[in-house]
């Protein structure tokens, strides 16, 4: 006599992985700009600006940096952060590659957009819990590079005495 069998079944019992945002942003900075990228080629006015990719996006691995340092070790969202060399550095460059004030804050807007589509893309990774306290930080780090960015773009406006463009 055959013994009965019972049908074998399998259960997943393995958790989702679940990251905080900066362990994503950090393993995903690299395909976070190269989609950003992206959005700058395909505009045409911030293309007028002739670069190549290298030279539009070397301020950004720096940027990220910073942005998971400030998301790993959280101050009151909205404090003066110190001041970024980098982002100061950015601004100066911009405004001697030519860029109007307008199109630094346009880029600015598309890398939020960028990183936030990176998130979109990664929301079967993300600790819930921390989102909306880290998307605040986010666009408050990036509005304060921004800031800087701009303080050291009108700082050489001034000193080379050609008008800003809007």
């Amino acid at each position: 006599m055959d013994a009965i069998k019972e049908p074998s079944i399998t259960i997943d019992t393995s958790a989702p992985v679940v990251d905080i945002v900066a362990t994503i942003l950090d393993k995903e900075t690299e395909s976070t700009i190269t989609e950003w990228l992206g959005r700058i080629n395909a505009d045409q006015n911030l293309c007028s600006i002739e670069l190549d990719d290298k030279a539009r996006s070397c301020h950004l691995p720096q940027l990220f940096k910073e942005l998971v340092h400030r998301l790993r070790y959280p101050t009151p969202t909205g404090t003066k952060a110190p001041s970024s060399k980098s982002a100061h550095k950015h601004g100066f460059t911009r405004r001697k590659q030519g860029y109007s004030a307008a199109m630094l804050v346009e880029e600015s807007r598309m890398l939020q957009v960028s990183i936030f589509d990176t998130l979109q893309k990664n929301n079967d990774r993300i600790d819930f819990s921390l989102l909306l306290l880290d998307v605040m930080v986010i666009a408050d780090e990036v509005d304060l590079q921004l800031a800087e960015a701009m303080t050291s773009y009108v700082a050489e406006a001034n000193t080379d005495k050609q008008p800003i463009e809007a």
